[in-house]
């Protein structure tokens, strides 16, 4: 009895084959890292210290551009740096004038805002001061003439009530027939008009 064809086949761990590749990265990191890492100290020191004469020089033509523009120490300059730096100076002073006017015109601006704002605010104030006024002047206007129509009826009534007396000032003692009869005929009168009659007249 025969044996068939037996194949060989290559098992692939992927757990060892993805370590594998882990391993190669960090081999690589830390062979060629090393080499960047480990620059010489003198190089570094020489391109901070290229940098530091660069920042030097361009801090002293600053303060010597500061100083010409002061008027002070123009004595190393020729003709052609005078005129340059008096045009600067123009192109400067240009720039200052039109900055301060536009300063000025918007302060101008924010006035003339506040002042109508102001203008509308009087406006409305004097609208509500005439308005109280001519509510006042109504009111006033009001109670004094209910006050002299209530003194109107008041004194009319007063002159229905009260009638007056007739008398005679002249003190007589006795008896007055006179007298009498104008008594008798008032008291008659008063008690028809109350609606009783006297019992001595039955």
């Amino acid at each position: 009895m025969g044996r068939g064809r037996v194949e060989l086949k290559r098992i692939e761990n992927k757990i060892n084959s993805a370590s594998m590749h882990k391993t190669l990265e960090r081999y690589q990191k830390c062979s060629y890292g090393a080499v960047e890492v480990s620059k010489p100290a003198k190089e570094l020191e020489q391109s901070s210290f290229r940098e530091y004469q660069k920042l030097k020089a361009r801090y002293e033509a600053l303060q010597q551009t500061q100083r010409y523009l002061l008027g002070e120490e123009l004595g190393p300059l020729n003709s052609k740096e005078l005129e340059q730096l008096e045009h600067q100076l123009e192109s400067s002073l240009k720039n200052v004038r039109s900055t301060k006017t536009q300063y000025m015109l918007d302060q101008l601006s924010d006035l003339q805002n506040k002042e109508q704002m102001l203008m509308e605010a009087n406006r409305a104030l004097s609208i509500k001061l005439n308005e109280i006024s001519a509510r006042n002047q109504f009111q006033a206007s009001w109670e004094g003439g209910e006050q002299s129509v209530t003194y109107s009826n008041q004194q009319t009534q007063s002159q229905g009530l009260f009638q007056p007396l007739e008398c005679n000032p002249t003190l007589q003692i006795g008896y007055d027939p006179v007298a009498s009869n104008h008594i008798a005929a008032a008291t008659t009168h008063a008690q028809q008009v109350n609606g009783f009659i006297p019992g001595w007249t039955l």
